[in-house]
């Protein structure tokens, strides 16, 4: 779950988040401000197809770029920090008259003007947002991809297998993953957080479900990972899908793992993280559900729309907003989540755009974005109460919080989940100092710095976990 920005032309975009209220758009924000890259062919005797990449020089805060240009005319742009691959840049021009481009789609109108010098080379120029200039040089090559030293790389010790079950109408597509050995094996469905996650939850370059099921198998726990809905595999539309949706989906993969002989039916849990772990609760209070235990890591013991309110104060206040745009920020948001509570799109979806207005021009959202945030599936998550679900567990329970999470606030959701937690006969809440939403350590907790911490998960954190379930469901 989230909201967030960084200042200047950024807060625009922060605000933007806030209204959306997803984890996935913290993308948004940090692409918002970063941006830039270069063209193809400066005079019509030299090409300049191919590979560059360079740094926008802003100042205490330059961003590693890489651009390439295609022979048809076309070109992309690369952000390895941030994990942004692929984004197709608009009105390309390599002519003899220079070489510019733009990133559509945001606000500043992100630009980049500059010519190629045959003589070093290179492409030299400028790249402007939001009446900001900075210096942009590019060389030919690849940018470098930042640093992930805990991503798992083959040869693996254990067997993954793409496999595909149905919800409905719904084909769900994923990965399982499964020590060596016969079985049959204790199991963990994994869940994602909010907004369209594939099934390692990939976000800046980070893949923190691909490490955690690598972990957990490793120790002898089969892991199911998936595609969330209309990303990768899986089929059907996350906007128009409601909790009971979502619900349904994560218990189709416990009655997927159910049927297999390699699992043991009777040991199958459920590691929901953020918006997951609203869900996870949501599943495993069934009666009928076959869940074992559960994992929250970041999963928030209040409602979604107290969540989306403070995450609006909590980040803002972490990148430096004044008090005034942090009240302003709290009040937009509270506004928006009031409406969608009772199920007013359209209302929400006005005082989106009449916040939007609001800004300067050149900070502002187009009206289609905006309008596009305003879902049945965020309606959900902002209408959401996980009370009745945690009060109803009767299974083993681990609540995990980072410390400097400004996404679900420890300060806010830990106590609840205690209490809610309290009549279960096995219920864990750890808070990790110095940890953030992502499980990455940092002092400040801020989103703007997820892509710029090279760790994906403390290593506490994922020691924690492995100690905490070895005991209570053994491997062999």
């Amino acid at each position: 779950m989230c909201a967030a920005s960084s200042s200047g032309s950024d807060r625009k975009a922060g605000a933007a988040l806030r209204r959306r209220g997803l984890r996935h758009f913290t993308l948004a924000v940090l692409l918002v401000g970063v941006l830039a890259a270069g063209c193809a062919q400066p005079d019509r005797t030299e090409s300049v197809t191919g590979d560059w990449h360079g740094t926008i020089e802003a100042p205490g805060a330059p961003v590693e770029i890489g651009v390439n240009f295609a022979a048809d005319g076309t070109a992309t742009l690369f952000i390895p920090q941030q994990g942004i691959a692929d984004v197709g840049l608009g009105e390309v021009n390599t002519d003899h008259d220079g070489i510019s481009f733009v990133v559509p789609g945001l606000p500043g109108d992100p630009t980049f003007r500059g010519s190629y010098d045959r003589g070093s080379g290179r492409i030299t120029g400028d790249f402007t947002q939001a009446g900001q200039t900075f210096p942009l040089v590019l060389r030919r090559g690849k940018v470098d991809g930042s640093a992930r030293p805990q991503e798992p790389k083959p040869p693996f010790p254990y067997t993954a297998e793409e496999v595909a079950y149905r919800n409905g109408d719904i084909t769900i597509a994923g990965t399982l993953t499964e020590p060596p050995g016969e079985g049959p094996f204790p199991a963990i469905v994994m869940i994602t957080g909010s907004g369209r996650q594939d099934r390692n939850e990939e976000i800046v370059g980070h893949k923190p479900f691909l490490l955690l099921a690598d972990t957990l198998t490793r120790a002898g726990y089969a892991v199911l990972r998936t595609d969330d809905r209309g990303v990768g595999g899986t089929t059907g539309v996350l906007d128009t899908a409601t909790y009971s949706d979502l619900a349904a989906d994560i218990a189709a993969g416990v009655g997927f793992l159910r049927a297999r002989p390699s699992i043991d039916p009777a040991r199958i849990g459920l590691f929901g993280h953020s918006e997951g772990g609203f869900l996870a609760p949501l599943v495993a209070a069934r009666p009928d559900s076959g869940v074992a235990f559960a994992i929250l890591m970041a999963g928030p013991g209040v409602p979604g729309a107290d969540v989306l309110v403070e995450q609006a104060r909590t980040i803002t206040t972490s990148e430096g907003a004044s008090p005034d745009q942090v009240d302003t920020a709290a009040r937009q948001t509270s506004e928006l989540v009031a409406a969608l509570q009772v199920g007013d799109l359209a209302g929400a979806k006005a005082l989106a755009r009449q916040h939007n207005e609001s800004t300067p021009p050149e900070e502002r959202v187009p009206d289609d974005q905006v309008d596009a945030a305003i879902t049945p599936y965020f309606a959900a998550l902002a209408a959401y109460d996980p009370a009745p679900a945690l009060t109803g567990l009767r299974i083993p329970v681990l609540a995990l919080f980072g410390g400097t999470d400004v996404q679900v606030p420890p300060a806010q959701s830990a106590q609840p989940m205690r209490e809610h937690l309290a009549a279960g006969p096995d219920a864990t809440v750890h808070v990790f100092a110095g940890i953030n939403h992502l499980m990455q350590p940092s002092d400040t907790g801020r989103p703007s710095e997820y892509a710029s911490i090279e760790t994906t998960i403390a290593p506490e954190v994922l020691d924690y976990v492995l100690d905490w379930l070895r005991p209570r469901f053994p491997t062999t």
